[in-house]
């Protein structure tokens, strides 16, 4: 209860800050539009706009530790991935610390959200640079791990093959209550206005959603290392794809869109976006009424539609049946909470793809319009 109670109080203080923040920058454009003052909107509109992406961030990482948070997991090499965050990550711990990363040779493949371990690596890393003020070390190394049965019950996980990636520290180390603790959202030892206490409960939802595990080993004053356990893919990585928006955003060229979400205000908030960029969308409030449409033989190109849906099927079961009558239709599913079992259980289809809400209309018309390119070619 005391956990509980940390995570309602945690929540409601910061997003009660955001909201503050959003409403109070809406009023203040409200009232100087009604007064017909136009002039400094831009830094009320982007203020407001701060604060809602601030709020998306908080509830995406709620989401992560919940395990709830819907996951796009495809054969990924670790080593790789950490290659390309190399630069990011050397200008992120700054100059004071050293950064040194270990790649096993011969690193078993991945099945995982490659966005989502980058964002788990990215905290270790932040975490790590927090507990040496002074500068340090920081080391990056993967591995391939046979858990056998024992080490398997003493880190609750199945017994198997794994890739470990872990992040260590010369730091100040976390005392036995610390590391006890280190997974409850909310819960953090840096100053106020220093963290929020979500990011390792977020590393941990992610890696326990993933068919993984996480583990602190840490001494006081002798730094700290965090591993994550991540299962063996039996395959070759996927090769990573570079998606270019350009000339593509702006030309839909009367493409038809099908709409499928309950939410009239997100129907015409994409209606109105798709249409500005050419393209047709036609919107149904449920997955009975979507498939009308798609047995009725109009011409679709695309499939939109919410993940949780009313009236007995959710989205994946509409793509599923829209499928079934127009084999090979793109399908982009638009979610803000799902069960990975929502979209086949973390298992999407060649031409299936996620959007996140809530998203930015540029995330939305560059996916539509790399889709539908794809879709083309």
């Amino acid at each position: 209860m005391e956990a509980v109670g940390q995570l309602t109080g945690g929540l409601a203080h910061d997003f009660n800050n955001l909201l503050t923040g959003m409403m109070g920058n809406l009023e203040l454009l409200q009232v100087r539009v009604a007064r017909g003052r136009l002039d400094d909107l831009d830094r009320l509109i982007n203020a407001a706009q701060g604060a809602g992406r601030r709020a998306a961030a908080l509830t995406q990482r709620l989401l992560a530790f919940s395990r709830r948070q819907t996951l796009d997991p495809r054969p990924t090499d670790v080593n790789r991935l950490i290659a390309g965050m190399e630069d990011m990550l050397r200008r992120t711990i700054g100059a004071t610390s050293e950064i040194e990363v270990v790649g096993a040779a011969g690193l078993w493949t991945a099945n995982i959200d490659a966005g989502q371990l980058e964002n788990a690596l990215l905290n270790l890393c932040i975490n790590g640079r927090d507990a040496m003020p002074e500068g340090g070390k920081l080391t990056i190394e993967t591995a391939n791990k046979w858990i056998d049965e024992r080490i398997a019950g003493e880190r609750d996980l199945e017994p198997g093959q794994y890739i470990s990636l872990c992040v260590t520290d010369t730091g100040t180390g976390m005392s036995a209550e610390t590391i006890r603790r280190a997974f409850e959202p909310f819960y953090t030892t840096k100053p106020i206005g220093q963290g929020t206490g979500l990011g390792l409960s977020m590393i941990y939802g992610f890696a326990r959603q993933s068919g993984g595990q996480v583990r602190i080993y840490s001494e006081l004053g002798q730094g700290t290392t965090v591993c994550i356990y991540l299962p063996r893919h039996h395959g070759d990585a996927e090769a990573t794809l570079e998606h270019s928006s350009g000339g593509t955003a702006g030309n839909g060229d009367g493409q038809t869109i099908l709409l499928v979400d309950d939410e009239a205000t997100i129907r015409h908030l994409v209606d109105e976006v798709l249409d500005e960029q050419g393209y047709t969308v036609i919107g149904a409030a449920d997955g009975a009424a979507g498939l009308k449409v798609l047995q009725s033989g109009a011409r679709i190109e695309l499939l939109i539609t919410d993940v949780g849906l009313p009236n007995g099927m959710n989205g994946r079961q509409v793509a599923d049946a829209a499928r079934s009558l127009r084999p090979g239709l793109k399908v982009l599913f638009i979610t803000g909470f799902a069960e990975n079992a929502a979209v086949g259980n973390g298992h999407l289809e060649p031409g299936m793809e996620l959007l996140t809400k809530p998203f930015s209309l540029d995330a939305l018309t560059t996916k539509v319009a790399d889709m539908l390119k794809d879709a083309n070619s």
